[in-house]
């Protein structure tokens, strides 16, 4: 008998975290960067994924950890290959994720032409909402992202500003990646992004949709 695996848990479950970078023009601008004609793409483990009731752990290696308010997709079933025009018929709905930084481990990566891995890639790096399904957000280009840190508005931004639409994000990556059901692929963070310390609270949302709460730690060890 097969093992039932909600949607709703996607993040105990789900294989893939995949990222896109430069994705919003305002962000590419404050971090001194190019906009790209291809998106930029990395990987997160499962074990970034931290669920709210969590904290977010500062990686021990890092002294300057930022937010990056992000819209997951979260993919219904199988993906390969997916043609644009049918890529939203893969989408079983969406999370709100913040993509955790090391942001000066990340620039030492920059300097050195290395992966972005240390920087990314660290467990509870992955901070995620509950899922809300397609149904609930019929135009996902139509969204208002906000996040706060201690009560201060850092982020602010819409989802109509991508520079790479979701179809194409998805269409690109299921023709590099194969896509499973419970995946998930983090779209870009709009500017604002900027650090946290130690008992700093995050409390981030989508206008009218949802909003959640981490507290950031440092780990025990």
């Amino acid at each position: 008998m097969a093992v039932s695996r909600p949607l709703s848990r996607f993040w105990e479950w789900g294989k893939n975290i995949v990222c896109v970078g430069r994705n919003y023009a305002d962000h590419v601008k404050e971090m001194k960067s190019t906009v790209l004609s291809e998106p930029v793409l990395f990987l997160k483990p499962s074990t970034a994924y931290v669920p709210e009731g969590s904290p977010i752990l500062m990686p021990v290696y890092s002294h300057n950890l930022h937010h990056e308010l992000e819209l997951g997709v979260v993919m219904g079933k199988r993906s390969r290959a997916v043609p644009e025009a049918a890529a939203m018929d893969y989408v079983a709905g969406y999370a709100l994720c913040l993509d955790m930084t090391a942001r000066d481990v990340q620039d030492e990566c920059k300097k050195k032409g290395l992966p972005w891995t240390l920087a990314k890639s660290f467990t509870a790096s992955c901070p995620v909402s509950a899922f809300v399904p397609k149904e609930k957000i019929p135009d996902p280009h139509n969204l208002k992202l906000w996040l706060k840190v201690n009560g201060e508005l850092r982020q602010e931004g819409e989802t109509s500003s991508m520079i790479f639409t979701i179809p194409y994000i998805i269409s690109y990556v299921s023709k590099i990646i194969t896509l499973e059901e419970g995946d998930i692929i983090l779209t870009g963070t709009p500017k604002g992004v900027g650090p946290v310390k130690e008992n700093d609270e995050i409390l981030a949302g989508i206008h009218g949709i949802l909003s959640m709460k981490f507290k950031v730690e440092r780990p025990e060890y």
